[in-house]
């Protein structure tokens, strides 16, 4: 799936339109050269940092790996998400990974060789501390722990015959590398408009933030249950002198987050006023002026912190986006956590206007559910039409990632939006997190430079503990609607699932299409033909309205997810391969 062309990937993430084009063509290529006969020159480490950004997972792994396809918000199926999952031969995450890993290896003993003075090749070396611990951390979330490997294997290296280590001490090695990335990358407000896309030390800082709260709350909701004995399965349990506790974990999340919060660095893209309200839909189809009805280009997004940069001349994301974006449309189970206006659940919020006609359980929303599923065309129509419904229970298809005006502003796989991998809302997000499950409550002053801002350019009104009180609301409970609205197909949500020890009970669980009873669906046969569904109507548990028949997207019977589902099999050629690694437990 990745690019081998070395020329083609620094064209694609080390400049940007304005770069000169001149300086690329004088480059020398390490893939023409020896090892040993590289590393001579503080350029050839920039050179082989540069080609690491081509390892950043991103448009051409997008759809089966990022896009979260197959879970509980949208309606499209996958084994995976049905709990479907049998070890197979080979694993492209784990054969890419450790050729990645192995590339930043490469550099970082070449570093230790170096003759020159170190402050010369500092941000290269830090940059491959970034990569090695992305991947790893990569790893760990498919996975769980995994053979660590921080020098470069010959064919005899004992490494290659080596046993798993633990979760535990890979986290801890993803910590180490980070925190040595930090001390050497730049500020991003030292990065070059020309290098923008570059790893910085806020990028270093919300991975490590976000490292440590995945692995802090998967300890306290998951614990060792899927760590296996390390001796007849899994990874085991151990840990290595001065693993931090949850606590330090979630303070260090907090800690890391409220720096990149405070840098000045970065800020929302919220152009609600220009856009119609839609800036979670431009956002993430955002190029030049012609991708919205604004003229914003990519020089006005502040909000990407760690991100795969792409360009429609130079590296385009040679994938049909937009038209994929449609196989992941929103279903009920998903369209009813979008709060009202004045911040509440639609069940307790009197401005719910109730499902009749469909179109009204879409007005006084979460401006995010217009951006993601307000129609297809360029601005947002909620038509007092009842809409007919397609096979599948689909009214409205997901536009989130798709092209501006597509297939006319860009045709199908010339679509160049960057790649997003951690966003500054996720940084508000992790923060407010990580600090409700440090101290099990959180501050209305703490919400409101975190959390709030989030919801405010999604125009809900602020959660506060005053309305947590009022109307029986779970403060963490509503975090988490945050980051599951917020972060909708950006590679969370089964991650989120899983480590809030509520896969099995979530993804279990029957997925719905659109509420029947009640509405002008059951008396209207030309809006909806019953023998079209295959799974035909069951009770929805949760509506607005209390339990109501909803179209059955994928029932219960078709869906059996289970702990040991958590992480994915060790590939079977791996096994074969090196004896001492063992199975995940339960496969």
């Amino acid at each position: 799936m990745k690019k081998n062309n070395f020329i083609w990937m620094l064209l694609g993430i080390l400049i940007s339109l304005t770069a000169c084009e001149k300086e690329f063509l004088n480059l020398e290529l390490p893939d023409a050269l020896s090892e040993s006969s590289y590393y001579k020159t503080p350029d050839h480490f920039r050179t082989a940092a540069n080609s690491l950004y081509n390892s950043l997972w991103a448009w051409g792994d997008a759809q089966g790996l990022l896009l979260d396809r197959g879970s509980d918000l949208n309606t499209f199926i996958t084994g995976y998400g049905q709990g479907n999952i049998n070890p197979g031969n080979t694993d492209f995450v784990w054969t890419n990974s450790y050729k990645y890993i192995r590339d930043a290896n490469v550099l970082l003993q070449k570093g230790n060789e170096y003759s020159g003075a170190p402050e010369e090749i500092e941000q290269y070396v830090a940059a491959a501390k970034f990569f090695r611990a992305y991947h790893y951390f990569f790893l760990l979330q498919r996975f769980g722990g995994v053979p660590i490997v921080t020098t470069v294997l010959d064919v005899d290296s004992p490494e290659l015959s080596s046993r798993r280590n633990s979760r535990y001490e890979l986290l801890f090695q993803v910590k180490s590398d980070l925190e040595g990335a930090i001390e050497g990358l730049p500020n991003e407000a030292n990065i070059a408009s020309s290098d923008k896309g570059h790893i910085s030390k806020e990028a270093a800082q919300s991975l490590l933030a976000k490292s440590l709260l995945f692995e802090a709350t998967w300890e306290k909701y998951v614990g060792t249950s899927t760590d296996g004995d390390g001796t007849t399965n899994g990874a085991g349990s151990t840990k290595p002198t001065g693993y931090p506790s949850m606590n330090d974990m979630f303070q260090q999340a907090a800690d890391l987050s409220k720096s990149v919060m405070d840098s000045g660095n970065f800020e929302l893209w919220n152009y609600n006023e220009e856009l119609n309200n839609l800036s979670m839909y431009y956002l993430f189809n955002l190029e030049d002026a012609g991708s919205n009805p604004a003229g914003l280009d990519k020089s006005t997004n502040k909000e990407f912190i760690l991100y795969s940069k792409y360009d429609v001349v130079l590296r385009q994301g040679r994938t049909n986006i937009s038209h994929a974006s449609y196989y992941s449309s929103i279903n009920q189970n998903f369209l009813d956590m979008f709060l009202m206006t004045d911040g509440l659940p639609i069940d307790k919020s009197p401005l719910f206007q109730g499902y009749k006609s469909n179109y009204e359980q879409w007005f006084d929303r979460d401006y995010r559910l217009y951006a993601y599923a307000g129609g297809n065309e360029q601005e947002v129509e909620i038509s007092e039409e009842t809409p007919k419904l397609l096979e599948g229970g689909v009214p409205y298809w997901n536009r989130k990632f798709r092209s501006y005006n597509y297939p006319n502003y860009r045709e199908a796989a010339t679509e160049s939006s960057d790649f997003p991998i951690i966003r500054f809302a996720e940084v508000y997000l992790t923060y407010a997190e990580a600090l409700y499950e440090l101290n099990g409550a959180i501050t209305d002053g703490q919400l409101n430079e975190s959390l709030n801002l989030v919801r405010g350019r999604a125009g809900v009104a602020p959660l506060t503990n005053q309305l947590a009180t009022t109307y029986s609301l779970n403060i963490l409970e509503e975090i988490r609607r945050e980051r599951t609205v917020e972060l909708f197909q950006e590679n969370n949500r089964f991650n989120d699932l899983k480590r809030w020890g509520i896969a099995e009970e979530v993804l279990s669980a029957p997925l719905f299409g659109p509420i029947i009873e009640g509405t002008d669906y059951e008396t209207n046969t030309d809006l909806y033909d019953p023998s079209k569904f295959q799974f035909g109507e069951a009770v929805k548990q949760y509506t607005a309205e209390g339990p109501k028949r909803a179209i059955v997207v994928d029932p219960s019977s078709n869906r059996s997810w289970a702990r040991k589902n958590y992480l994915i099999p060790i590939p079977v050629e791996e096994i074969n391969l090196n004896g001492s690694l063992l199975q995940n437990p339960g496969y």
